[in-house]
């Protein structure tokens, strides 16, 4: 019920190596970037991701800081297939738990209620069951007699969200047309950690055009700490907040990852701004060259 802020140093120092770690948000939108980058500078590997994966998976995964990945899909939305995943899955850098997205929240939603699963039509009849062996089946004991997929639970030790607004006691809005699944996220886990564009008063959570009762996703009863962090997903979206920073994002898929970690990752959250400040001002500069030829 407290006051509940800190920075994201501070929330990443309560991971440790080896944990299950959920990143909310949906491929390259609404990450919870200044977390991950975070994660990153703390050093912390040998983790289980759960995640519907973006630029998180990939760079995490690039770091070598992944050893299993339990995901429905790894993208960066307008690059279908994240470039640096793909490179780390590849070489056969970490295991993959690959699940269709149906299952993926419903382990998600028996983890917030601590069931140890719950029964899901998606998956029979497809791959899923084949890549997956230790996947099981159960029978309904009604009438029916149907048969289910019994998706186990995706505990978390903890998990890692941004919205767009959130309070110092740990509530949070999104502000955008999807919430992504992101309560769920933190009702599955341990211990949650919340990044937000501004904190506010807890009266202005539900104030504005864009807000609303609705709108309320994250509850302070399932939040550890909150981290103002304002463009806190970039490069990802954060509607209505800012959309993706499509340029950015083409020249962190196009890089070699040890070129772009050293530019943009060598230092903490204030020199990545800087670094990505003077990255646009040559992009800038180049273009207004280009206009005067």
């Amino acid at each position: 019920m407290g006051d509940k802020t800190m920075t994201a140093d501070e929330a990443v120092s309560a991971l440790a190596s080896g944990m299950t770690v959920g990143i909310g948000g949906w491929g390259s939108r609404r990450k919870p970037m200044a977390l991950v980058r975070a994660v990153l500078r703390a050093g912390i590997g040998d983790l289980t991701v759960v995640s519907y994966g973006g630029p998180d998976v990939g760079m995490l995964a690039a770091a070598g800081r992944i050893r299993k990945l339990v995901a429905a899909f790894t993208t960066l939305d307008s690059v279908p297939l994240e470039p640096h995943y793909r490179a780390a899955r590849e070489q056969g850098a970490f295991e993959l738990v690959e699940v269709d997205e149906a299952m993926f929240m419903w382990g998600l939603r028996a983890a917030a209620n601590r069931l140890p699963f719950l029964p899901v039509r998606a998956g029979i009849g497809s791959d899923v069951m084949r890549v997956n062996p230790g996947l099981r089946t159960v029978v309904s004991p009604y009438e029916d007699g149907e048969t289910f997929v019994a998706m186990p639970a995706l505990r978390l030790d903890a998990a890692l969200v941004h919205v767009n607004r959130a309070d110092r006691r740990g509530n949070g809005t999104y502000l955008g047309p999807d919430p992504y699944f992101d309560d769920l996220f933190c009702a599955a886990a341990d211990r949650a950690y919340v990044s937000c564009e501004r904190i506010v008063d807890t009266a202005e959570l539900t104030k504005g055009a864009d807000a609303g009762p609705r709108s309320l996703l994250i509850k302070r009863h399932t939040v550890t700490g909150v981290v103002e962090a304002p463009n806190g997903a970039h490069f990802t979206s954060c509607a209505p907040d800012y959309g993706r920073d499509e340029a950015f994002q083409r020249l962190y898929a196009g890089a070699p990852w040890p070129e772009f970690a050293e530019r943009f990752l060598g230092g903490d959250e204030h020199a990545y701004r800087s670094a990505v400040r003077a990255w646009q001002r040559e992009q800038e500069r180049g273009q207004g060259e280009e206009g005067t030829r």
